[in-house]
This record gives structure tokens, sequence and C-alpha cells, in this order.
């Protein structure tokens, strides 16, 4: 299948699937997509991306952590900052192990510790050579059984949070690295940015619902 083929094959096995599709104005991509998964009131943003000048599409979904329960990391860290690293470390390896892509987004350090989980984005390529309907669903939903087994790891860890999502220093400072750019005068940073990707769908998902 060429680009175009894919584009509309993707597009007929979201809409069998009786899954919401939302298409975004991206002059970076071929195709990109907000799709709600799982097709429920609860279901997160998760982006289906086919890159120009690539034979593949992208499956991605970003979560931002919970205010609350970065306030807690940041107590385990300042109480057990070998402990914080050790859980850390034992998130990177189920992700790796998950045959993932991920970005674990850490805040700042304070001292000498690392700061509290941000956010994650958690991703799989398929290559067209390889793209099937079955394999696009299964992909579809072997990110978000990882994205919900990570949900899972820091709710049992860290309580179930304040409802409020807490700032991403990394987005922090590439918004305003991106506002400098444009030769805006940079003030102080926002204390959170709103990213289409985590916007939307999902806001009262309650992990228990799910097994």
């Amino acid at each position: 299948m060429d680009a175009r083929e894919v584009v509309d094959a993707v597009k007929d096995w979201l809409q069998s699937e009786r899954l919401e599709i939302r298409e975004v104005k991206d002059h970076q991509n071929i195709m990109h997509l907000h799709v709600r998964y799982p097709p429920t009131k609860q279901g997160h943003v998760f982006n289906v991306v086919i890159p120009k000048n690539r034979n593949l599409v992208l499956v991605y979904s970003i979560t931002r952590v919970d205010e609350g329960q970065q306030s807690k990391m940041i107590s385990h860290n300042e109480e057990d900052s070998g402990g914080w690293e050790t859980w850390l470390h034992e998130a990177r390896l189920h992700l790796t192990q998950a045959n993932l892509d991920w970005v674990l987004h850490v805040g700042k350090k304070r001292g000498d510790n690392l700061g509290p989980l941000q956010a994650f984005n958690l991703s799989r390529p398929i290559w067209f050579d390889g793209l099937t309907q079955n394999e696009f669903m299964h992909t579809m939903r072997h990110v978000w059984l990882s994205k919900l087994a990570l949900i899972h790891k820091i709710k049992f860890g860290y309580g179930p949070g304040t409802g409020k999502p807490g700032p991403v220093d990394d987005w922090i400072a590439k918004k305003a690295q991106k506002s400098a750019s444009k030769g805006g005068v940079s003030g102080k940073p926002e204390s959170s940015v709103d990213m289409d990707e985590t916007g939307g769908f999902g806001r009262d998902f309650d992990p228990d619902e799910w097994a």
C-alpha cells in the first residue's frame, strides 16, 4: 500500500470499530488523527500519524501525571531518593519489556535528587509492509494496556491524586523556547501547559473500571 491507501484503510478500520476520530491540521505529516480509545466516554486520546517521507504509521498516546501524585513522588524522593530512583528504573524496564518506544518526562532536579514523573509518551510504529487491520488494532490495544499498567502502578504507589494534571517542565521549557524563537518576550513560564494530545478525552478516567 502507498500512503494514500493507508490513510483510507486506517480511517475505515477505526470507523468499523466505532471509534471517534478527529482530523488534526498538521503540515509535518500526511495524516494526523486524534482517536478516542477505548470507545467509551472515559477513553483517552490516541494519536495516529503517518509522517512524511516515512513508510509507517505511528500510534502514540501521552499522559500527564496528576498534580497530587507528583507531590507524593517529590516527598518519596526527599525521604528515600534511592527508592524513588528504583521506582523509575522499574518503570523504564516495564516499558522496555512491553516492546514499546517510550519517553518519560521527569521533572528538573531538586538539588541532587531527580524530580517527579510528570508525563509519559508511549508509542509503536507499524511499517506499511506489515500493516493489516489485525496488526493495527492490536497495536492500539497494546499501547493502551501498557499505558493502563503504568497508570495503575502510579495510582498504587502514589494515590488517586487531586484530579488536576501537574506541570511538565519539558513542555514549559519548549513553549518558552518556541516563543523566544518567534521574537516574543519570554516571561515567567506557565505552571501548566495544555497539550492537544492530552486534553479532551479521558479527563474523568478511572483505571479501576478496567481490568
